[in-house]
This record gives C-alpha cells, sequence and structure tokens, in this order.
C-alpha cells in the first residue's frame, strides 16, 4: 500500500495518525501536512482537515497523545451532563506530564484523583461532580445546577469531590457553593426561588417532589406535601419549544385533577417582586390548611 494510501487508511478509520505509531510513515506524514491534505493536531498527531477542529476529535488526539492527559472543565462538562455547552476554544487539560502550550489547548500540571476520572470512549476527563464543582463559583452556579438537573451527581458526589481535591485554591467558596445547593437546585431560577424560602422561615417544602400520576412520573419544583401545593418556578428560557409546551400543560392537568393546587411564578418575580411571590404562597397554604 502507498503511503499516503495508509495515511487515508488510518484517517477512515478514527480520523487520527501518530507519528510516533507509524515511524514508517514519518516522511509521508510531514509532505502530507505540508500540501495540506492533513491538519497537525499535536505535536506528532495528524487529523483530515474538515474533522481536525471538532473538539471531541481534539479531546481523544490529547488523550492518544499523553496517555496521563484528563480533559477537564468546558470539554468534560459538554461530554457528560451539559451536552448543550458551546464547545470551548481552547480545551483545558490537565497531566502530571510538564507540556508546552499548543494551539487550543492549556495544560495544567496536575494529577487528578484515579476516582474522579472517568472516560467517554477514548476521552479521559473528570467526573461529572468534579467538572461541575471546578467550573462553579459563587456568582455563577448554572455547572451545579445543570449537573443536578441531569442526574449524573448528587450533592453527596460533590462533596465526596470536594474532600478529594483538599487545598485547590478556591475550595472555600466552592463549600458556599455547596451549602447553597442543600436543597439541590435543578436551575438558577430554582436556587432563587430556594433562597427566597430560606429566607422568610418558610418551612415543609421539598425541591423537585417525585409524584406519581396516572401512571406517569412528574417533578415539583417545590412541593409542600402536607397542603398538597406545588410551586413551579418558570425560569428565564422556560419551555420555548412547542411540543415541551404542550407537555407541561398536559402536565399541570394531571397534576390538578390529583388535588394538587398549583402556583406558578417566573424569574422577574422571584428577583424583582419577591413579596408577591411569599404572598401568594402563604395564601395558597393557608387555603389548603382551612381545608
Amino acid at each position: 500500500m502507498r503511503p499516503d494510501d495508509e495515511i487515508d487508511h488510518l484517517l477512515g478509520r478514527d480520523h487520527l495518525v501518530l507519528r510516533r505509531e507509524h515511524p514508517t510513515l514519518d516522511d509521508a506524514l510531514t509532505r502530507a501536512c505540508t500540501r495540506g491534505r492533513i491538519a497537525r493536531v499535536l505535536p506528532g498527531v495528524y487529523a483530515d482537515r474538515a474533522h481536525a477542529e471538532d473538539p471531541v476529535l481534539r479531546m481523544a488526539a490529547v488523550c492518544r497523545w499523553d496517555p496521563n492527559a484528563v480533559v477537564q472543565a468546558q470539554g468534560a462538562a459538554m461530554l457528560t451532563f451539559w451536552p448543550k455547552l458551546a464547545p470551548p476554544s481552547t480545551l483545558q487539560v490537565a497531566s502530571v506530564t510538564q507540556h508546552r502550550p499548543q494551539p487550543g489547548f492549556a495544560f495544567t500540571r496536575r494529577r487528578i484523583p484515579a476516582e474522579l476520572v472517568t472516560s467517554a470512549g477514548p476521552v479521559r476527563l473528570t467526573t461529572p461532580a468534579l467538572t461541575a464543582l471546578e467550573l462553579a463559583t459563587t456568582e455563577f452556579t448554572d455547572p451545579i445546577d445543570v449537573a443536578l438537573h441531569s442526574r449524573q451527581v448528587t450533592l453527596a458526589t460533590l462533596y465526596d469531590a470536594l474532600r478529594t481535591t483538599p487545598q485547590r485554591p478556591g475550595n472555600v467558596d466552592r463549600r458556599r457553593v455547596l451549602l447553597d445547593s442543600r436543597a439541590e437546585p435543578w436551575s438558577h431560577a430554582e436556587r432563587q426561588a430556594h433562597r427566597l424560602l430560606r429566607s422568610e422561615g418558610i418551612t415543609g417544602w421539598v425541591a423537585n417532589r417525585k409524584v406519581h400520576v396516572g401512571g406517569a412520573t412528574y417533578f415539583l419544583d417545590v412541593g409542600f406535601d402536607r397542603e398538597r401545593v406545588a410551586g413551579e418556578i418558570d425560569g428565564r428560557a422556560h419551555h420555548c419549544e412547542p411540543d415541551v409546551f404542550e407537555s407541561d400543560r398536559a402536565r399541570q392537568n394531571a397534576l390538578v385533577l390529583d388535588g394538587w393546587l398549583i402556583v406558578r411564578f417566573t424569574w422577574l418575580m422571584l428577583t424583582r417582586e419577591p413579596d408577591y411571590v411569599i404572598r401568594t404562597l402563604r395564601h395558597a397554604l393557608g387555603a389548603r390548611r382551612l381545608r
């Protein structure tokens, strides 16, 4: 087989060719890269030009290039609990091996504990718990909220990740975020609602309360079991898709017929009219208690 044909065969198999794995192709790879037939991803790592900028391929490339590499941050999030996250322009990679800077990659000299490393195909990456924990800040809690909503993490696994990575810069703030997450919110709007309820001393509620109605399973954003009152939180990007709009109405009908009183609040209500939210909720709870 001609060298160029062999390169094409290897690229057709997994879109990557490593020079060290095919020493007989050394000169052919150099010529193909010079002519623009293939693209350099990392030193000695080549891809066909159509896939060279694909973030998942680049993650696979760095893990083949360095057996100690672990993808972290946004790259790890998009491969696990946050598939809708926009691909990062620069992949964050941890490794015990010291590397020079490479275009599109940022390397951190760090050993990730084995129990906090997982894999997605050929890509080694930080677990969802560690990924969410390290992406979150006191001002940007979305990573933890999205991870909890995906049910790929729990509050317990988040605390385990924090304990397993002691003395990391930022751990004090991460612990604060976890304390603020004690009711396990699934969105920033739900987190805001939980803060409001706690600040007003309202108790007896369960976040993301699972209920079974007519063979279907639903989750109430905030459920008061004793009064059978549900507080539904409509976030800033609430139910834009037509199919979600329709299913949400059917869901509410089923819950109402099952005896739940549902009150709905928006992000603007929570942030600009918190008194209205609390007043409405107290009214609903009081009406049910009178019954």
